[in-house]
């Protein structure tokens, strides 16, 4: 099926953070450059990612919404081209992200009920 909105994505994706590198000073491209050549899933991609989410208020944003037919690509450099703080704020908000992931991760975890193949949900509490 085709997308009518090929660039958009749910949430802000980790392919974009390289693309955000150039758009501030020097410490903004250094931390872009070394969480980028982290896997999507290491901790740090993750608090970049959440970052990103929280400034460019990605839980609003909806299919039909304007900057959902922008994209992600757009919304997230102008998002970051148009932040008013210095760059050491948005280090702070994303050394805050990394926190609230490490503190998520700390989290002991709780049964959930899993999903089988067949997309019904099994208890992981039942006996056979």
């Amino acid at each position: 099926m085709i997308s009518m909105y090929p660039k958009a994505e749910i949430l802000f994706p980790p392919k974009l953070i390289l693309t955000l590198k150039d758009l501030r000073g020097p410490e903004w491209a250094e931390l872009v450059t070394l969480v980028a050549r982290l896997p999507e899933t290491h901790p740090d991609a993750l608090a970049f990612c959440h970052m990103m989410i929280e400034l460019d208020g990605c839980l609003n944003c909806y299919a039909g919404s304007y900057k959902f037919m922008r994209g992600c690509a757009a919304c997230a450099k102008q998002t970051i081209m148009q932040y008013k703080g210095s760059d050491v704020e948005l280090l702070n908000m994303y050394k805050a992200s990394q926190k609230e992931i490490q503190n998520y991760l700390k989290t002991p975890n709780k049964k959930k009920p899993m999903a089988n193949a067949s997309g019904l949900t099994a208890r992981n509490d039942v006996q056979s």
